[in-house]
């Protein structure tokens, strides 16, 4: 039908009648809202690269979990800062490690919730990097041996379970990881524990904020040998195939802004859960524009995380999660 007999603002004529025909929705059940647990006492430390992120130890940890469930997100996803590093990264699958530590303690304080355990060495290795290092004798150099990397993901996969994980995550991007895990949960009698693979995990200049909070940074070299050339799509696909293949539960693309295609693709390809994270620069950058008064933060935030949701997520892992649902119940923050 030619204009005027079709006139598309009618449908946008009030705020009663767009919300009606609404195609995407956001919800504070979409979010996953990250927390950086480290050891000490009295700690509630801002990151200074994330404004409003902080580091807690386990003695303030739960002042911010009774906050998340006031804000009505529903679940969390835990990182920890170790006291302890070494080349094996062995605070990482530590009965009483930090994570596991804070595994229990929110459990018993908000049972609720449901707890996503970050699964990876990078954070508790010496090195930094997300797997066992040796020296290649043929080349003189430092390589992340993947298969030796995969033994010690799982042991951290089942400890995290054990300390009553609801969903593990694993950030490795170590071929064969999620069919390690699997096995793994498997056999140590956790077959129920699902498994969110960081699936397409693109070697990005967007973590660098994280880094600064999980105390991450390789101190050599850098991570394009397993985390994914950002040029690269198809590559997606085959990545998120194998995953798929060993038994993931969701799938992940990450970082999320930059890759909205990505996002798509996967959405198309794949019927399993698909998770977006909206990574620590994606954060940093809004926050600083928002506190030179160059944005609107509230729309800025809600806006992008609908254009998340829309290009095909159905989780988003968020840093704005406890503000963006108040702001979707109409509460200032």
């Amino acid at each position: 039908m030619a204009f005027p007999i079709t006139r598309h603002r009618r449908l946008r004529r009030t705020a009663g009648i767009r919300g009606m025909v609404r195609e995407t929705l956001l919800t504070a059940e979409d979010f996953i809202y990250p927390i950086f647990v480290t050891h000490g006492t009295n700690v509630k430390e801002e990151i200074p690269s994330m404004p409003g992120v902080y580091h807690f130890s386990m003695d303030r940890l739960e002042e911010e979990i009774r906050d998340v469930v006031a804000s009505g997100v529903r679940s969390v996803l835990l990182f920890g800062v170790p006291e302890h590093k070494d080349s094996i990264g062995s605070s990482a699958y530590d009965r009483d490690g930090i994570v596991q530590q804070a595994i229990r303690a929110v459990k018993s304080w908000a049972p609720e919730l449901v707890i996503v355990a970050d699964t990876c060495l990078c954070q508790f290795t010496d090195h930094g990097h997300c797997g066992i290092v040796h020296q290649d004798t043929a080349s003189g150099t430092a390589v992340v041996d993947n298969d030796q990397s995969l033994e010690l993901l799982v042991r951290t996969a089942v400890s995290q379970a054990e300390a009553g994980a609801d969903i593990i995550a694993p950030s490795n991007m170590m071929d064969g990881f999620v069919h390690a895990i699997r096995s793994g949960l498997d056999d140590a009698g956790y077959s129920d524990i699902a498994i969110m693979s960081y699936s397409v995990k693109y070697a990005s200049a967007f973590y660098g904020p994280f880094r600064d909070a999980a105390h991450s940074a390789p101190q050599f070299g850098d991570r394009k040998t397993y985390q994914m050339d950002p040029a690269n799509v198809r590559e997606a696909i085959r990545e998120a195939d194998s995953d798929v293949a060993e038994g993931a539960d969701m799938l992940m693309v990450k970082p999320a802004l930059a890759y909205l295609d990505v996002l798509r693709l996967l959405k198309e390809q794949f019927d399993l859960p698909l998770v977006a994270y909206n990574v620590s620069a994606e954060y940093s950058m809004v926050k600083a524009a928002a506190a030179n008064g160059w944005i609107n933060e509230r729309g800025i935030v809600l806006e992008t995380l609908t254009g998340m949701k829309r290009a095909g997520a159905d989780i988003i892992i968020t840093y704005h999660a406890k503000d963006a649902s108040r702001w979707l119940r109409g509460e200032e923050v």
